[in-house]
């Protein structure tokens, strides 16, 4: 644990004091992480949004409609996106996806001593290897959580229209005046608290493998499982204090 902390501050040491001592990162190798973490998992983000949002406003038609509330099913898809659905499952994806590659990637690296060559040649692994990761993750997971909402929200348009057959400018006013800013705002936070969980998880059991090839799948387990539980435990507390 106290390992843990002394990467966070690290991290931020190097992202605050870093550039004032011309030691930043480097800004290329944070938008090759950009790509790598959002550009390439919007579509797995984009289908996973999608079809949550269908099923949410078909369980949500079916169960609403036999109280006589209905009308009330793009106010259900649009506010439990942004405030829940939107930011945890952006996460679940991020962590499946890129955060396992992280700690493979550097547990790899660990395990073929190239971490311990970074130190040799007086390059500090955490600057060069964890903060462009860092950056690119607290970017791009609100981001993705944005077209998460997205992609949700016309998932259930689809059902509103296409099933249900009422009209589109119905759906559209009621997602607005259901779901508020404070809504928005508050799955944003969430998603970026998520982000910073996931990467410093990631990063913290992929500098720390031990056992060659048998350690870095191990690691990379753990690091997967830990991300979750970190992630679904931070959500209930911040819905607590939120809302």
């Amino acid at each position: 644990m106290n390992a843990y902390f002394r990467l966070n501050v690290e991290i931020l040491f190097w992202l605050i004091i870093g550039p004032f001592q011309r030691q930043g990162p480097k800004v290329a190798e944070v938008f090759r992480q950009i790509v790598r973490i959002g550009v390439e998992g919007l579509p797995m983000s984009a289908m996973t949004a999608l079809t949550v949002g269908l099923t949410l406003a078909m369980q949500a038609s079916r169960k609403l409609t036999e109280l006589g509330a209905g009308m009330y099913v793009p106010d259900m898809v649009s506010v439990s996106m942004m405030r829940e659905l939107g930011p945890l499952m952006t996460s679940i994806i991020i962590i499946g996806r890129s955060g396992s590659a992280v700690t493979a990637e550097l547990g790899t690296m660990r395990v073929s001593e190239e971490i311990e060559a970074l130190r040799v040649m007086a390059i500090k692994p955490v600057k060069f290897l964890v903060v462009p990761r860092f950056i690119a993750m607290m970017i791009m997971g609100p981001l993705l959580t944005v077209f998460s909402n997205y992609f949700g929200l016309v998932g259930g348009w689809i059902v509103w229209k296409l099933i249900q057959g009422k009209g589109t400018a119905i759906y559209i006013t009621r997602s607005l005046e259901s779901a508020t800013a404070g809504d928005l705002y508050s799955g944003l936070f969430k998603s970026a608290v998520f982000a910073w969980l996931v990467v410093t998880i990631s990063c913290h059991v992929g500098l720390n493998v031990k056992g060659g090839a048998e350690g870095v799948g191990r690691a990379t387990t753990r690091s997967v499982v830990l991300a979750l539980v970190a992630v679904f435990i931070s959500n209930a507390t911040l819905t607590y204090l939120f809302f």
